[in-house]
């Protein structure tokens, strides 16, 4: 590769990421572009930056899929939205009892954080008390953080969630700017960011990723990365586009392993000290490779995504123990 033969060294990117440095598009455009016989020295690489932030800790995520269907938005990745026809199921907001049980099933899974995704454009006044009440009695009781995905946020409904006792709120970006208007059409790429920022204003923990595999260039997906770095996001799950039969992007093309392995160093080196996730199309994209994963990122969801299933949790934990890594227990107490 023309870039690596001319004097383009991974470790010396691991060192200025480390150091705080921003990576220039080339640099970042080298990763992603690279031979993939470099596969392994960029993933070791990848590597020092992870453990010189997060050590061999993995930290486990769950989701409850607390609403799911009959949304207006027009996403065309995703199963849930008003376009597609995939078979999937169609209830409204989840009951507290039902929540509180997803948490204790977080629990025994050895997750840290509990995270709670309901579609639609925005929750409605009901359906933010329903969720209030429901985090309220988890962090009282239960050793969790909890993260919540709700769609859109109004600055009362920020406060409120995060009074509520909300550690988190994920908001993905999905995409590029350049890319987003062909994907959704029903609401812009700003209005994401301003929602994380709206999070974020309230105390809540900013959460947002991506998915990759939406046609995206090279050169957007490191542009992402910046955005990413730029809002500030605590934790970015990177998710790979699986293409549900139903859905306007069911013809894509899977990531390959080696391209997806790729793109997680790639975040690792722009975003260093930030949880990296490995989230959406996990399994079905890096498939057996699955484990060099958690050399650039340090974070996974364990079980069911929101309408696929993941892996088994058991073969998660694992694979944890057969790299030798550890899982972040959560450092909170219940109450």
């Amino acid at each position: 590769m023309e870039l690596f033969n001319a004097g383009l060294d991974w470790y010396s990117l691991a060192d200025k990421a480390i150091h705080g440095s921003k990576l220039s598009q080339k640099e970042g455009i080298a990763i992603l572009e690279a031979d993939d016989g470099e596969l392994l020295p960029i993933m070791q690489a990848a590597f020092r930056v992870r453990h010189h932030f997060y050590g061999k800790k993995v930290k486990l995520n769950m989701i409850m899929n607390a609403k799911s269907g009959l949304c207006p938005e027009d996403c065309g990745y995703c199963s849930q939205s008003i376009v597609s026809t995939a078979p999937v199921s169609k209830y409204s907001m989840l009951d507290k009892e039902s929540l509180l049980a997803g948490a204790r099933e977080a629990i025994s899974r050895k997750a840290g954080t509990y995270c709670i995704v309901a579609s639609g454009k925005g929750p409605t006044d009901r359906e933010l008390d329903q969720v209030i009440e429901a985090v309220q009695e988890i962090t009282s009781t239960l050793p969790l953080k909890i993260c919540a995905c709700l769609g859109i946020l109004k600055e009362d409904q920020a406060r409120r969630l995060a009074e509520a006792g909300v550690h988190r709120y994920n908001h993905n970006l999905n995409t590029s700017k350049s890319n987003y208007p062909s994907i959704t059409t029903t609401h812009t790429y700003d209005q994401r960011i301003e929602t994380v920022k709206i999070a974020q204003s309230h105390g809540m923990s900013p959460c947002s990723g991506v998915i990759i595999g939406m046609g995206e260039t090279n050169e957007e997906i490191v542009d992402m990365a910046y955005a990413l770095r730029e809002l500030d996001a605590d934790s970015i799950p990177v998710n790979f586009l699986n293409p549900i039969p139903g859905t306007p992007l069911e013809g894509a093309k899977r990531v390959s392993p080696i391209r997806a392995l790729k793109v997680l160093a790639l975040f690792r080196f722009i975003c260093p000290s930030k949880e990296i996730r490995v989230a959406g199309g996990r399994e079905l994209n890096l498939r057996s490779l699955q484990p060099l994963s958690l050399y650039a990122a340090n974070s996974i969801f364990v079980g069911d995504y929101l309408t696929t299933e993941g892996q088994e949790v058991t073969a998660d934990h694992q694979m944890i123990e057969d790299l030798g890594f550890e899982i972040e227990i959560c450092a909170l107490s219940a109450v």
